[in-house]
């Protein structure tokens, strides 16, 4: 997304806000509310799905005819299904079955050597005995005691060697295990480039560059038609249609259970998650191998959408990726009814929150500079603007616990994963 339609919607949003069309004219319940969130978080779940058969089209086009210009595409289809895909997040922490679900899909970081070929002063985690065991270049593995056949390269098999050997480096899965697969390492470090593997290196025959291009391409295929899988599962999981789901489950849960985790859920990716994990730790280390979507150089878009989602939950606004707008019942219609002062402030730091980290995309897509350029040592200016970033993030959590006061639920306690800020 570039920068004018990212400010555009961010303005468009705002005025809907602002002219209350977001159910605050009539009084608003705690049970519609949830069930808003519900009907969110399966059309979120339904766009990851199509950007992800997208995606797995994409590759199948590629694949049967390899060129530069195809490659090319598949990267781009690849960066528009994390769009959606990101803005889910959200969803996970207060929904245990979105939590237990969601690292098949979204490990990070991942010790790539154990997909395919890497640099000879690859860093992976001590200790990983599967950090270099190059699935693409071998059929048979030996991992600590065990070895594992891998000659036929499946959505099951790498569905099972995710944490192979115990390690949670072992990713095999995955939007980053793909992402890896179509830039490769980004050699760069904290300097200006993303991966960048040749299309070469999917072309069977005496055009193959790095060997094994036929089982590389297998691997593309197979993690693509995984995340179609697990999509299809959780997409089903939030349908209204579908008995005896998670969605039934939540709903006859009592409305204040519900609202608890809508807003526990916002907190802790706000807060332990995004401003943590996600800038915090890569930041203080000014390390490259903690930057989120690390082979591509997407990461700006990744915290932006990780943000989106936040506010979609909070406002009961999203943006579908067919363009249509939907909207209902809000946390912020809420707050509204019981104190209208203070929504509008709590509303004013969610679109300041959203401006910072949208920031972070300007510096990428404007000024040239990406994430793992801003974390780097020396870069004043750039660690500066993470840092104000992490700290606006800070700023929205305690927002959101006072939203969680004014509409009755106590001690949020948004998980912090154990950082101090």
């Amino acid at each position: 997304m570039n920068v004018k339609t990212l400010l555009a919607q961010s303005v468009a949003a705002s005025l809907l806000i602002a002219s209350g069309s977001t159910f605050a004219a009539t009084t608003v319940t705690k049970e519609q509310v949830v069930e808003h969130y519900a009907d969110v978080a399966h059309a979120v779940f339904a766009d990851s799905l199509t950007t992800a058969k997208a995606l797995d089209a994409s590759i199948e086009t590629f694949l049967a005819n390899p060129t530069a210009e195809k490659f090319e595409q598949v990267k781009q289809v690849w960066l528009e299904s994390r769009v959606p895909y990101q803005q889910s997040e959200v969803f996970r922490f207060g929904n245990a079955i979105v939590d237990d679900w969601e690292g098949q899909l979204n490990a990070w970081p991942l010790d790539e050597g154990l997909i395919d070929y890497v640099s000879a002063d690859y860093q992976y985690e001590l200790g990983n005995e599967g950090a270099n065991a190059n699935i693409v270049a071998n059929t048979k593995l030996t991992i600590g005691a065990s070895t594992l056949d891998v000659a036929k390269i499946t959505p099951e098999l790498i569905a099972d060697l995710n944490e192979v050997g115990g390690s949670e480096a072992n990713v095999a899965s995955g939007y980053h295990a793909i992402e890896f697969l179509l830039w490769g390492q980004d050699l760069n470090g904290t300097n200006a480039g993303a991966g960048q593997r040749a299309y070469t290196d999917f072309v069977v025959g005496s055009e193959c560059t790095n060997n094994n291009c036929d089982r590389r391409g297998d691997f593309l295929k197979a993690a693509a038609e995984l995340l179609i899988q697990d999509l299809e599962w959780m997409e089903n999981q939030w349908s209204e249609g579908v008995k005896g789901n998670y969605r039934e489950e939540l709903l006859n849960d009592s409305a204040d259970n519900g609202l608890r985790k809508m807003l526990f859920g916002m907190g802790s990716l706000s807060l332990g998650e995004l401003a943590g994990e996600r800038m915090k730790v890569a930041l203080e280390a000014n390390s490259t191998e903690d930057e989120h979507d690390c082979f591509s150089d997407n990461t700006h878009n990744s915290h932006y959408y990780n943000e989106q989602g936040i506010y979609n939950v909070y406002t009961g606004l999203y943006k579908r990726e067919d363009g249509t707008l939907l909207s209902g019942p809000s946390l912020h219609d809420l707050v509204a009814q019981k104190d209208k002062q203070a929504a509008k402030e709590i509303q004013k730091q969610f679109d300041n929150t959203r401006s910072q980290v949208g920031e972070l995309v300007t510096s990428a897509e404007k000024d040239g500079e990406f994430f793992d350029q801003l974390i780097a040592a020396g870069n004043t200016q750039g660690n500066a603007l993470v840092n104000d970033t992490i700290m606006s993030l800070v700023a929205q959590t305690v927002q959101i616990e006072r939203a969680a006061k004014i509409v009755g639920i106590t001690s949020l306690n948004p998980d912090t994963a154990d950082h101090e800020f």
